[in-house]
């Protein structure tokens, strides 16, 4: 039987990447995102029969359900879910970060995967199976200047990960994993070319893809770390 992963954040970086990975592997795929041309070029390249991808933005708690519904009616609830959508603020003291954007990385971060869980969790539970990967950070079990509200999402996302795994039915999943350093745009705007010395997204799916097709319940509530 085909399985379904469904990524956030899929027209660029980890989940372009990852979308591509799994896609090659044969799964059926599904993802939003933000960006017009990268959605188009995903669907093409999936076909109708084996993808679903929509110009969804994370924060829009109504949109997302309608997207959860439309993809559940086409495909069932995925077996995995990556809530990989996710953004960081422009390095600077706390104080000096502006309150949208400070409020922008807290939407997208914290409550945008919470819109997610809400409205596929429930798919999950009801089938009876199911993964739900939360994209942490190593910013989410350490610190650094300038990037305290990336920071304060991600040690959310370790918390609420943890904090629903204790809530969930036998048979369904969900916990937190860190990435590791990749050099992509978000890696760039803190590094800036010194990101470069970092293995690239497609690398990083190479190794992180046949980790998260691998995962059991065994992982739930645990603080992943991909290879």
């Amino acid at each position: 039987m085909t399985k379904h992963v469904c990524i956030t954040g899929c027209t660029k970086g980890l989940g372009h990447a990852l979308a591509h990975w799994f896609l090659n592997e044969g799964w059926i795929v599904s993802g939003l995102g933000r960006d017009h041309e990268s959605i188009e070029a995903l669907q093409s390249d999936a076909s109708e029969d084996r993808g679903f991808f929509r110009i969804v933005d994370v924060t829009d708690e109504s949109a997302v359900g309608a997207f959860a519904a439309d993809l559940a009616a086409k495909f069932g609830a995925p077996d995995l879910l990556v809530n990989n959508a996710g953004l960081i603020n422009a390095n600077a003291p706390l104080w000096e970060v502006p309150p949208e954007d400070f409020g922008r990385v807290v939407d997208v971060n914290l409550k945008g995967v919470y819109n997610v869980l809400r409205h596929f969790a429930p798919q999950m539970i009801e089938r009876g199976s199911g993964i739900m990967i939360n994209l942490s950070s190593g910013w989410g079990r350490s610190t650094s200047a300038e990037v305290a509200p990336y920071c304060a999402t991600k040690w959310a996302i370790e918390g609420l990960s943890q904090a629903m795994a204790q809530e969930l039915p036998a048979g369904v999943a969900v916990a937190a994993m860190n990435p590791g350093i990749i050099d992509t745009d978000m890696l760039r705007s803190c590094f800036g070319e010194e990101a470069a010395s970092f293995g690239n997204a497609a690398q990083w799916a190479e190794r992180a893809g046949p980790f998260l097709a691998k995962l059991d319940t065994s992982i739930n509530g645990k603080p992943l770390t991909a290879p």
